[in-house]
């Protein structure tokens, strides 16, 4: 009879290490066609619900994931024509928020001189030379592809959601069959709770946004500092990128305001303004609002944020964190890879321990 036994420890982990490499490796290499249908699986997730809703109403299939995309797209624009007004107002101060720049560059200049005795025109010269290297990088044969491949996505995602909308039951039917019967349960299962985390991560984002949006505008606005709305909008857009987008807002925030108002208590003011937003949204908004379906710990997510922008830039970064938690919702209800889903969440305690080592003990009197 031949062996049954485990396969040693690291054994298993080498095979899911390798994985695990073979995977950043394809994600890295296939990003451009990756990250927009990962993006437009989010997005067809979200707008499953609608578009259920329509078909209810005894609208046709195609009718309702059209009219589906549409208001999604409506959504899209409207918050698009908020952002461009409240730049309108921006280009409209332009005039005095050079002379203000200029001001500040000649303070620069003459503290430069001053204190680290560089000549005006040695400056004038690493300014050339900084001038000349920007516009070699922009020349270059790559920055077509960077001014391009946002927009390019943009025209596809459209289409990716609509077939993945079309195709869903095909698509389930399709990995529910690549399992043994005896899992088709299981597999359920976890479609299920893929689905729910899915929507519960996107909708709640949603929301928290738009709260987080509201709290940086009320707080910049009493601060008196102009441009408050924007400034609120952008810092709220930056902060879905975990934990490093919001101390980008931040430094923006500041470097905005600083032009216009270089008071060091405006200044203070819009820094302290953004941590309480900070600590509001860690602590109230983010567990009230998203709630517990996504539960990372915050060591995993900035790892992944990371990785996931060094994998894949912005979109990476903005992926990292729904693809943790399918992650952790695959590695929790499959057998040999519970330790992995441990190691993402946080809610783990000395009685989950000790629930998890009674199930091993049991499986051994089994066996």
């Amino acid at each position: 009879m031949p062996s049954t036994t485990t396969p040693p420890f690291y054994h298993r982990l080498s095979h899911t290490l390798l994985a695990l490499a073979l995977i950043m490796a394809g994600f890295y290499l296939g990003q451009d066609i990756i990250v927009p249908f990962a993006m437009a699986g989010l997005l067809a997730v979200l707008l499953r619900p609608v578009e259920a809703w329509l078909i209810r109403r005894g609208i046709p299939k195609t009718v309702a994931i059209s009219l589906a995309l549409l208001l999604a797209i409506v959504v899209l624009v409207g918050l698009t024509m908020l952002i461009s007004m409240q730049l309108a107002n921006f280009t409209d101060d332009w005039p005095k928020l050079k002379k203000n720049l200029n001001d500040f560059y000649k303070d620069a200049r003459r503290w430069i001189r001053r204190e680290y005795n560089v000549s005006y025109s040695q400056q004038e010269q690493y300014l050339k030379k900084a001038q000349a290297q920007t516009m070699d990088t922009l020349q270059g044969s790559g920055t077509l592809g960077v001014i391009t491949g946002p927009l390019g996505t943009l025209l596809i995602l459209p289409i990716y959601i609509f077939l993945l909308l079309y195709y869903r039951a095909m698509l389930i039917q399709f990995i529910i069959r690549s399992f043994a019967d005896q899992h088709t349960e299981r597999v359920r299962e976890v479609l299920g709770e893929v689905r729910s985390v899915i929507q519960s991560y996107v909708v709640g984002l949603v929301t928290e946004t738009a709260c987080v949006a509201v709290l940086n505008s009320v707080g910049l606005l009493i601060l008196g500092v102009q441009y408050a709305v924007l400034l609120g909008i952008i810092a709220a857009i930056m902060n879905l990128i975990p934990y490093i987008g919001g101390l980008v807002a931040t430094g923006l925030a500041v470097a905005v305001t600083f032009v216009n108002h270089p008071e060091l208590g405006t200044l203070a003011g819009v820094v302290v303004v953004f941590l309480v937003v900070q600590f509001i949204d860690n602590n109230f908004l983010v567990p009230v609002i998203i709630g517990s379906k996504v539960r990372i710990n915050a060591l995993v997510s900035i790892v992944g944020v990371l990785l996931g922008g060094a994998l894949a830039g912005v979109s990476g970064m903005f992926l990292s964190i729904p693809i943790i938690a399918i992650l952790k919702v695959i590695f929790d209800r499959v057998e040999g890879l519970e330790q992995w889903g441990i190691l993402l969440g946080d809610q783990t305690t000395e009685e989950d321990i000790n629930k998890m080592l009674r199930l091993r003990r049991r499986k051994k009197k089994i066996t």
